[in-house]
C-alpha cells in the first residue's frame, strides 16, 4: 500500500508543476497591463513604474517565474495586486465556502442518486426504471448555471423562500443560504450517479454467483445489497470521484449565479482585474484538490478491489 501511494504521489508532483507553469505563462501572454488595471488609466508613469517594482513585475519573466515557484514552495503566493492582501489570506477566507458547497452538493447527490439507481435496477423496464432514465436525461441536458438561475428566480425572487445572495453568518443561516446552490449542483450529480448505479448493478445482478445466491434461498435485500451493490462499487466509486471533480469545477458558475463567496468567485473577479497573484494562487488550489481527489480515488480502488494494488 505504501509503495502504491508513493507512486501516485510521484505522478502528482509533475502534474502540479505543469499546471503552475501553464498558469504563469497564460497570465503573461494575455493582453492588458495589471498596473493599469490596479491604478486606473489616470495613473502617472512614475506611479505605474513604482507599482511594477513593488509587485516584482519589472524584472525579466524568467526571474518572475522562479520567484513564483520559490514562493509556492514556501506557501507564499504573494499579494493581491489590487488590495495588497496576502493571497493565502484571501484563499483562506473564501475556501471554506467552496468546500461546504461541494460537500453539501455531493452528499445530496449521493443520498438521492444511488437509491434511485438501485430502485431502477431492481424494477427494470417498469415505471421506476423509466422515471429514472427520464430524470437522468434531464440531469445530463441542463447546465448548472441555467438550473441555478431557474431555482433562484422561482424560490428566491418569486416565492421568497430562500435568500437571493450571500452565504449567511450563523449555522442555520448558512444552511438556508446553502440549500439552493447545493441543490443546483446535486441535481446533475444525482442523475449521473443514479444512471451509473443502475447500469453497474444490472450487470452484477446478471452474474452466476447472484443467481446461485437466489437459488439457495437468500433474501432479496441480501442479494441486492451484499452480493449486488457491494460488487458494483468499483465503477460507482469511479463515478463518485468524477462527480466530486465536476462539482468542484461547477461551483465556479454556481457561486456567480447565487452571488456566493468562494474560490470560484474570487478567481473570476481576479481574472477580470488581471490580478496575477490571486489567479495563480486560486488555480493552484483547484489543481491541488484535483490531484488529491484523484489520489483518493486510487486508494478507494485498492480498498474496493485489491487486484488494482497487485497490478
Amino acid at each position: 500500500m505504501a509503495r502504491y501511494l508513493l507512486l501516485r504521489l510521484g505522478d502528482a508532483i509533475p502534474t502540479l508543476f505543469l499546471v503552475l507553469t501553464l498558469v504563469f505563462i497564460a497570465m503573461r501572454i494575455l493582453p492588458g497591463d495589471p498596473a493599469l488595471a490596479a491604478l486606473g488609466d489616470g495613473a502617472l508613469p512614475e506611479q505605474l513604474a513604482d507599482f511594477r517594482e513593488r509587485m516584482g513585475l519589472n524584472v525579466p519573466l524568467w526571474q518572475q517565474y522562479f520567484n513564483f515557484l520559490g514562493g509556492v514552495l514556501t506557501l507564499d503566493f504573494g499579494r493581491s495586486l489590487l488590495t495588497n492582501t496576502p493571497v493565502l489570506q484571501l484563499i483562506g477566507q473564501n475556501l471554506p465556502y467552496t468546500i461546504e458547497l461541494t460537500l453539501a452538493a455531493m452528499l445530496m447527490g449521493i443520498v438521492a442518486g444511488i437509491p434511485l439507481g438501485v430502485m431502477a435496477a431492481t424494477n427494470r423496464n417498469k415505471a421506476p426504471d423509466g422515471g429514472m432514465r427520464i430524470f437522468s436525461l434531464i440531469g445530463y441536458a441542463i447546465p448548472d448555471f441555467f438550473l441555478g438561475a431557474i431555482l433562484l428566480i422561482t424560490f428566491a425572487l418569486n416565492l421568497g423562500w430562500f435568500p437571493i445572495n450571500g452565504a449567511g453568518s450563523d449555522f442555520v443561516s448558512r444552511l438556508h443560504h446553502l440549500f439552493l446552490p447545493a441543490l443546483t449542483l446535486a441535481f446533475v450529480k444525482a442523475a449521473f450517479l443514479g444512471r451509473l448505479t443502475r447500469t453497474s448493478l444490472l450487470e452484477v445482478l446478471g452474474k452466476d454467483y447472484v443467481r446461485t445466491a437466489r437459488a439457495k434461498g437468500a433474501k432479496e435485500n441480501r442479494v441486492i445489497y451484499k452480493h449486488g451493490l457491494r460488487n458494483a462499487m468499483l465503477p460507482i466509486s469511479t463515478g463518485l470521484g468524477l462527480s466530486l471533480l465536476s462539482t468542484l469545477s461547477g461551483s465556479v458558475a454556481v457561486e456567480l449565479v447565487f452571488n456566493r463567496p468562494g474560490i470560484g468567485r474570487l478567481l473570476i473577479d481576479a481574472i477580470a482585474q488581471r490580478d496575477y497573484a490571486v489567479i495563480q494562487g486560486g488555480v493552484l488550489v483547484f489543481a491541488g484538490f484535483v490531484v488529491l481527489i484523484n489520489l483518493l480515488m486510487d486508494l478507494v480502488y485498492v480498498v474496493v478491489d485489491p487486484r488494482v494494488r497487485v497490478k
